[in-house]
């Protein structure tokens, strides 16, 4: 049995058009013992890409500072144009333990990370989730009020001084949020319509700050290439706001609009129980349990 420490990080990159640059920073995961580089894709609506990579904490952390490095060279923030809310060049550096590992674990690599990256780079950081240092730094959404933007001009308020590095944003690179917290489910809701205003109505209801599902975030967005909208949406604990919870709701609320789904897509990985949750509810089961799925007995 493996008793290595392991922790999950799913970094967001402020790069999802130009893939030569995307490939520059997703080769900073690469072939690296102790880590392994699980998935990446890239959105060219959001200009944004999503890294998934698990690891053990001393050879996650370095690779995690040299990807940091490479996006502060390559991404120019004052020229990004996207949907999703961000506010640096590396948006948000997210970790989590997965296997022998504690929050404390992943809070630790979190802030080391940090350190070693503002002082090398001179990117500002902020910690959020597990890591925050006081509570309003807490959700991520917080932290991004304003974007990159308005970043300038909040850091002028010592309610929003960085946790680590300068008081200012870097010119180019903007600041990042970094920290421990659970697993989240990254998933979106496409609808047959081209209203970007029915898209963000929905998602409004299905967010927990609207009178929705308590542990979801929710954005509207349009999708002009497929010609639809989608919900976009964060899970935050998937054991309190499932899938099918979620997906249901948007079907709900799509349905006042005679609006339909006509599909969805889940962004990087998901825990196993989420997907059998889901297919508990859909089949109808009674009496299931995990270990009748065949794998878990091979």
């Amino acid at each position: 049995m493996d008793n290595r420490v392991w922790i999950q990080s799913v970094p967001n990159f402020s790069e999802g058009r130009d893939l030569q640059k995307v490939e520059q920073i997703v080769d900073c995961f690469r072939a690296k013992p102790g880590i392994k580089l699980l998935d990446y894709s890239t959105d060219r609506d959001h200009n944004r890409c999503v890294v998934t990579v698990v690891g053990q904490p001393k050879p996650l952390g370095a690779a995690m500072v040299e990807a940091i490095g490479k996006a502060v060279e390559l991404i120019d923030m004052t020229r990004h144009e996207g949907l999703h809310p961000r506010i640096g060049c590396v948006d948000v550096v997210p970790f989590t333990p997965v296997r022998n590992a504690t929050m404390e674990d992943a809070d630790a690599l979190a802030k080391s990370v940090a350190k070693r990256a503002a002082e090398r780079f001179g990117q500002p950081f902020y910690y959020y989730g597990e890591s925050a240092s006081a509570p309003h730094r807490r959700e991520l959404s917080a932290i991004r009020k304003g974007q990159f933007e308005g970043l300038a001009e909040k850091m002028k308020d010592p309610l929003w001084k960085p946790d680590v590095g300068p008081d200012t944003i870097h010119p180019t690179g903007g600041a990042t949020a970094i920290g421990a917290r659970q697993a989240m489910i990254f998933y979106n809701v496409n609808l047959d319509t081209s209203n970007a205003d029915i898209a963000r109505q929905i998602a409004q209801r299905v967010r927990s700050i609207g009178g929705g599902l308590r542990y979801v975030k929710a954005l509207g967005i349009a999708k002009e290439e497929r010609q639809l909208v989608q919900v976009s949406m964060n899970l935050t604990d998937y054991t309190k706001s499932s899938l099918y919870a979620a997906l249901e709701l948007v079907r709900m609320e799509a349905a006042r609009y005679g609006v339909r789904v006509v599909g969805s897509e889940l962004v990087g990985f998901v825990p196993l129980q989420a997907l059998l949750d889901s297919a508990e509810y859909y089949l109808q089961l009674e009496d299931f349990h995990v270990e009748q799925v065949l794998e878990f007995n091979l």
